[in-house]
């Protein structure tokens, strides 16, 4: 009788989380397979055994494989993980359609909210393959660290308990704790409006402003996710953990998102910026998203409304300060 192939680990997304990821899976003993898009970027890591563009300096496996077959990749998995960026999620998934079975299970790493339907990662999937199992990762989880061994924590949510239970017991190390949650509103949405106060804390840097700034910054900027999570249907206790809280913490300290800030801080322009760099700054169409949103739910989010500004309205930095600084007084509310 022919053997079963054990079941792997879908890994989509050859960038530096999807990397990441991969390598500490792998080193856990597990099975993943990275899938990239682009076949001829694929073979440049298959060759070097580094991603040079998304995770320089950090050494892939030589029994990591790495291929742009996705059915090879998705086929037989026990688990795919999405970590590709938010804007793409949709397109990937629809190649997955006729690869999966009821074996499969998703966990969506991407940190962003479709701009055209403000709909969360979770909800595309759903929307894209059904009620099929899913959950959400997202903390304070900056790749390069991770991939070095360096400490950190996660928390993974869904309403399927034992699929959370699952992911932690697959994912957790002595070096990477995980938690687990049922608020995969809450998590979803720590984890992506993080970005537009990033990029607020990026422009501070840029103009030079120091810690009395930044440290207003991410108190207000807490207080505002919060405030749209909660109309959106999350718990607002989860934005005080690791996918809120913690994640901008870490995001306005270093980052792709703060980094943006901080040229946009010293005058150089959006499209001059983006073109820069390899990187999807998720934080770019996030902003514009939670723009809509706060419309939407009648929230208000004076801090991204000024980055929605500077970013797609040409307001200079220390006019969209001024407008934040100059608001009416009043009491503090969190």
């Amino acid at each position: 009788m022919a053997h079963l192939p054990t079941p792997h680990i879908a890994i989509l997304g050859d960038g530096g989380w999807g990397t990441t990821l991969a390598i500490h899976l792998h080193r856990l003993g597990h099975r993943p397979r990275l899938w990239g898009a682009f076949p001829e970027y694929v073979h440049t890591l298959t060759q070097h055994r580094e991603n040079k563009k998304f995770l320089p300096g950090v050494r892939i496996p030589r029994s990591l494989e790495i291929t742009s077959d996705l059915a090879r990749v998705v086929q037989g998995a026990h688990l795919v993980v999405l970590a590709v960026p938010s804007q793409y999620l949709r397109l990937v998934i629809r190649r997955c359609k006729e690869l999966i079975s009821p074996q499969h299970a998703f966990l969506n790493v991407a940190k962003g909210i479709e701009h055209e339907t403000l709909d969360r990662m979770s909800e595309v999937i759903v929307q894209e393959l059904g009620p099929i199992p899913h959950a959400v990762l997202s903390g304070p989880n900056i790749a390069p660290e991770i991939a070095r061994g360096q400490p950190a924590s996660s928390v993974v949510a869904s309403q399927d308990q034992a699929l959370t239970a699952k992911i932690q017991r697959l994912l957790m190390s002595e070096r990477f704790r995980i938690y687990t949650s049922t608020d995969i509103i809450g998590v979803e949405l720590g984890g992506a409006l993080k970005n537009p106060i990033a990029i607020a804390a990026g422009i501070g840097d840029g103009l030079g402003f120091g810690a009395n700034a930044k440290a207003s910054l991410v108190t207000r900027g807490i207080v505002e996710m919060a405030r749209l999570g909660v109309a959106m249907g999350a718990r607002e206790t989860t934005f005080w953990g690791l996918s809120g809280l913690g994640d901008l913490v870490t995001t306005c300290l270093s980052g792709r998102n703060r980094w943006l800030g901080e040229q946009l801080g010293r005058s150089r322009s959006l499209k001059r910026t983006l073109a820069s760099t390899p990187m999807v700054i998720e934080g770019v169409e996030t902003t514009r998203a939670a723009q809509a949103l706060g419309q939407k739910y009648g929230v208000e989010l004076p801090i991204i409304e000024q980055v929605h500004a500077i970013l797609f309205e040409h307001r200079a930095p220390r006019i969209a300060l001024q407008t934040l600084m100059r608001r009416a007084g009043k009491a503090e509310a969190v």
